[in-house]
């Protein structure tokens, strides 16, 4: 003979569940402890940057010639940079635009030392003439 399903006990089971998994979920996060004024960095103020880019007086991405050749000469520059694994993933990311033989750099990296790598690599690849390294060095 089967019984009824005792649907209290159940609700009873299913309730306590429920308020178990909400407190768990509702544990008060605790702040970090708040450093001094001393280590902490300064606000982040792109405005110059920006203001450059805008400017129409520096070569962007968007500048970059839909000539065949100067596209083969990025593609042969971003290789370049990639290929060396000793540099940062900023520096693997670096805007490059090639125009003419002249090369272009533009973006942050994390060193001067990175810096003067990444334009040693270009000028190292066929077909480049001129750097116009514009790197900024990321503080």
């Amino acid at each position: 003979m089967r019984h009824p399903p005792n649907h209290a006990a159940l609700a009873s089971v299913c309730f306590v569940a429920l308020l178990t998994s909400a407190a768990l979920f509702a544990q008060p996060q605790t702040a970090p402890a708040s450093s001094s004024s001393s280590t902490s960095s300064p606000a982040v103020d792109n405005t110059q940057t920006n203001t450059r880019d805008r400017s129409g007086q520096t070569t962007t991405p968007t500048h970059q010639p839909n000539d065949k050749t100067d596209i083969k000469l990025a593609a042969a520059v971003r290789r370049a940079i990639v290929k060396d694994k000793s540099l940062s993933t900023l520096a693997h990311n670096v805007k490059i635009v090639a125009a003419d033989g002249t090369v272009t750099l533009r973006g942050p990296v994390k060193s001067e030392d990175e810096k003067s790598r990444v334009e040693t690599a270009v000028k190292d690849v066929s077909g480049v003439n001129s750097v116009d390294n514009e790197l900024d060095v990321k503080q």
